[in-house]
């Protein structure tokens, strides 16, 4: 026996080595087309953003940090950073808010669950670019529903109307992305409000306890983690806006939706200023690193502590 154990470690190894080698020879398709279309544009992008270039030109002009400079001294560029943090803010409170309310409903016993589950959560598979140009038709001036609705309850539209009008346009794009973000929020919602034992309702109930108290001192705290996962999940996603945006309002009327990513989109490919477009894909990065920092900090405590 101990002269056959040596060849069985032997055996063992070269088994080990030779499923490595099959593993990675099945991965290396997958990792050379990340490598590609991942990797190498996030460094070129780097290399972009401390260089002045069009993007025809033969030549290219370092300039360190300039364009980082450029982009923070610009009104247009802290104009997009405010819209696209309005946007975010009110798309994340507003989709998490109302997600949790209407899971906690979908929770309870009533009649077509699963009819309304299918409602809410048809605009999250819905193409962005279709919805976006369905509700831009609804807010079509004089002939759209919303103020054909409008005058029918005899109201009056405002004017300049809906997306043209500077009080009402983001507005307008933030009930969008709410209507797509919601009925996600409301799935993942529903996943963890089922696994909530009932025993702790029923306790709580049995105490005394009404809908409200058992709401918020037995389903707010055993659902923070999700809420906290679906906060940062919808403040990334928010962030990068664009193609609502771009098919709905361009931006306008006078930059009240202009956000960071459609910004961007002009500065590469209308203006072909590819070092200021590359460095605010950067700056864009950062912050978005830096939420999911917050997140993994965040939410690894709060489940450690729970």
């Amino acid at each position: 026996m101990s002269v056959l154990a040596p060849l069985r470690t032997s055996w063992r190894h070269a088994n080990r080595q030779g499923d490595l080698s099959a593993a990675m020879l099945a991965l290396a398709p997958a990792v050379l087309l990340f490598a590609i279309f991942n990797i190498y544009p996030l460094i070129f992008s780097g290399f972009l953003s401390v260089m002045e270039w069009d993007g025809f030109s033969p030549d290219r002009a370092y300039v360190g940090l300039d364009n980082y400079q450029a982009i923070f001294e610009s009104a247009q560029f802290r104009n997009a950073l405010s819209v696209t943090l309005k946007y975010t803010a009110g798309v994340t409170v507003l989709s998490v808010a109302l997600g949790l309310v209407i899971a906690v409903l979908l929770n309870s016993e009533i009649r077509g669950q699963n009819v309304y589950r299918l409602i809410y959560f048809l605009p999250v598979v819905t193409s962005t670019v279709a919805a976006a140009v369905v509700w831009r038709y609804l807010m079509t001036p004089g002939t759209g529903y919303a103020d054909v609705f409008l005058r029918n309850i005899g109201l009056t539209p405002p004017s300049p109307t809906w997306l043209r009008n500077p009080t009402w346009a983001l507005w307008i794009v933030i009930l969008v992305g709410l209507w797509k973000r919601l009925g996600f929020n409301i799935v993942v919602f529903l996943a963890g409000l089922q696994n909530i034992p009932k025993d702790y309702y029923e306790a709580a109930t049995v105490d005394g306890a009404g809908a409200l108290r058992r709401f918020r001192h037995i389903t707010i705290p055993l659902i923070a983690p999700i809420t906290l996962l679906l906060v940062i999940m919808s403040i990334i996603d928010a962030f990068l806006v664009f193609d609502v945006v771009y098919v709905m309002t361009d931006g306008g009327p006078v930059g009240t939706t202009e956000v960071v990513g459609l910004l961007l989109y002009r500065q590469a490919f209308r203006y072909f200023n590819l070092g200021d477009a590359s460095a605010m894909g950067w700056v864009i990065f950062a912050i978005v690193f830096a939420v999911t920092l917050i997140q993994w900090k965040f939410f690894g405590v709060r489940e450690s502590a729970l």
